[in-house]
């Protein structure tokens, strides 16, 4: 064949390469050290992240830049991975370092009345891991869809523990633990919808 046949063929193994790859993780070359440091940095990117806090007066939950880290760190990792790295961060923290919100840490946290929103981290890693394996990550409707439903899986561990803990009607546990939150969750899912397809684009020029 021709050399501009050659050419248009090189697009095309760069793409094929894209897709063979779950998460963008996976473009990165390594194996297992490669997944130890990506674990490691995501538990301590979600501790860095938790630290910027804006203390609410009505409400025990602050707004943090935590979710962010969670979400896109899941998406990026694969949930395999991620939840790797949210159990670490749960139990390194519970050890006592203090790298939740507010530089919180200790075992007393876990009677905290937002102690649920850290277990709904786990189980959003998961569901965005596994969604972002599947491909929701790289075209932005699927993955405003996907970070969308991150975002509700914290609310769904959140909000009831701190109903329990605090003894608060739905209500009042809405208006606490999910109203005010809302609107910047919103700028976070669009944030993170706009960097995942722009990362993968990023990667199949490169490949």
């Amino acid at each position: 064949m021709s050399s501009s046949s050659h050419a248009f063929d090189e697009p095309d193994r760069g793409q094929l390469r894209s897709q063979r790859q779950g998460v963008l993780a996976d473009a990165i070359p390594g194996a297992a050290v490669r997944d130890v440091v990506l674990v490691v940095a995501y538990a301590a990117l979600v501790g860095l992240f938790a630290q910027l806090v804006i203390p609410l007066w009505f409400t025990p939950v602050p707004i943090t830049g935590q979710t962010f880290g969670v979400m896109v760190g899941a998406a990026v990792l694969g949930w395999q991975r991620a939840l790797t790295g949210m159990v670490l961060y749960l139990l390194v923290g519970l050890l006592g370092v203090p790298w939740f919100a507010g530089h919180a840490g200790g075992t007393d946290t876990v009677g905290s009345p937002t102690f649920g929103y850290l277990i709904g981290f786990g189980a959003a890693a998961i569901v965005l891991g596994a969604l972002a394996g599947r491909r929701w990550d790289r075209a932005i409707g699927p993955a405003l869809a996907m970070f969308a439903l991150g975002s509700l899986v914290i609310y769904a561990f959140g909000l009831p523990w701190l109903m329990v803990s605090l003894h608060l009607g739905l209500g009042t546990g809405l208006a606490k633990g999910v109203t005010p939150f809302l609107l910047g969750d919103a700028i976070k899912v669009l944030v993170a919808a706009g960097l995942l397809p722009t990362a993968w684009t990023l990667v199949r020029r490169g490949g």
